[in-house]
């Protein structure tokens, strides 16, 4: 079967990551989903890349975005594991939080534990996923209260001296009309509505996802749209780091089980992931459960390709990769799967800046439940 590169749920029927969405009923400045960490703002020093990893095939990485989770059958690739390994017996331990990681106190987990306090699963849900940071998904398109809705999230981090994780996910023609499509009518909206989102960024620091699934799915657009869309993406990792120079702006890697390192880095370096003057590196494995061993070399290997300077790093999606991929390639919700290492910025890996929960841990892909909302049995079954 394919493996899917990371699920992106389709806008309004977002999975927790829809965190951030302008509800029209409640505040509009109102973000939802947790946040998670960032890396620290010291450059790391540059490494050798480690042995290549196997996976020059394509596959969507379909994120737990907003709403509905991509298809594998998107763009195939290679059952995960070109290179199978088995299986751990026992539950992967996730490890300690970096207490520099902001958690939103406001996400589906949070709301699931608060009403269901006698549920036997509470205090594994609450202990394993409620109480760590994730990160805040911004995947509607609404200008008028985009940099509201930014601020209480950038806010609330500064006065608790933590680092938000940031998602802005409105790109034009996102999932290439998939099930996670939706996003700004033109890139001409699309760029006033980043203009937007970095207003209310502030002045601390702050990690922002940037468009997951922009740079690596790109095989549905023209050579002239795709052109636009990278130029549009470079535009915005500029405007993000010039409203706030501690905004740390990683650009889509997709995975090890996606496009080749070389293929890869040709693309990022179109939409100015080789800039220091909009980027901070790549990030990789949203929504996907490729193990973090070969993510870690697959990110070195773009990174060696991408060029640029040497402080260029990566961060790692690790919510849902502790038993790595299904051997059959299985994308939504598969069964077997456990909560992978905790999000922190101190990894102890040279070049790879953060393990980060992107994707929110419980939020189904459209299988255990539907897509984008918080599924008890299927949180228990990944933390237990």
């Amino acid at each position: 079967m394919v493996a899917a590169a990371s699920l992106v749920v389709a806008v309004g029927t977002a999975a927790g990551l829809l965190s951030a969405l302008d509800t029209r009923g409640g505040a509009a400045d109102e973000a939802r989903p947790e946040v998670t960490s960032s890396p620290p703002l010291a450059p790391l020093p540059a490494v050798s890349s480690a042995p290549p990893t196997p996976g020059a095939s394509k596959s969507p990485s379909p994120s737990a975005r907003t709403t509905q989770p991509r298809r594998a059958s998107r763009t195939p690739s290679p059952p995960s594991s070109t290179t199978t390994r088995p299986e751990p017996a026992a539950k992967p331990a996730p490890g300690p939080v970096s207490a520099r990681l902001y958690r939103y106190p406001d996400s589906q987990v949070l709301d699931w534990v608060g009403a269901h306090r006698d549920d036997p699963r509470r205090s594994v849900i609450e202990a394993e996923i409620a109480d760590r940071p994730a990160a805040v998904w911004f995947a509607d398109f609404s200008p008028s209260t985009i940099t509201a809705r930014v601020r209480a999230v950038t806010a609330g981090a500064a006065g608790a001296g933590r680092v938000p994780v940031l998602v802005p996910y409105a790109v034009p023609d996102r999932d290439c009309g998939g099930a996670s499509q939706g996003g700004a009518p033109d890139l001409g909206a699309y760029d006033g509505w980043i203009d937007a989102f970095a207003a209310g960024l502030g002045s601390d620091e702050v990690i922002v996802i940037l468009e997951p699934d922009a740079v690596a799915q790109t095989d549905c657009l023209s050579p002239e749209r795709r052109a636009a869309r990278f130029a549009s993406l470079a535009r915005a990792g500029r405007v993000l780091k010039a409203a706030d120079p501690d905004a740390r702006v990683y650009y889509d890697a997709g995975h090890s089980g996606w496009n080749s390192p070389a293929k890869q880095a040709a693309l990022l370096r179109q939409a100015g992931a080789a800039s220091a003057a909009s980027s901070d590196g790549v990030f990789s494995n949203v929504s996907n459960f490729h193990r973090t061993d070969d993510e870690i070399a697959y990110d070195r290997r773009v990174l060696d390709a991408l060029g640029g300077p040497a402080g260029l790093g990566a961060v790692i999606d690790t919510s849902r990769n502790g038993n790595g991929a299904p051997a059959d390639g299985e994308w939504c919700d598969p069964a077997g799967r456990k909560l992978g290492r905790a999000p922190t910025t101190n990894t102890g890996e040279a070049r790879i800046d953060a393990y980060l929960w992107v994707k929110l841990p419980g939020e189904s892909d459209g299988c255990m439940g539907t897509p984008g909302t918080f599924t008890a049995s299927y949180a228990y079954d990944l933390a237990r």
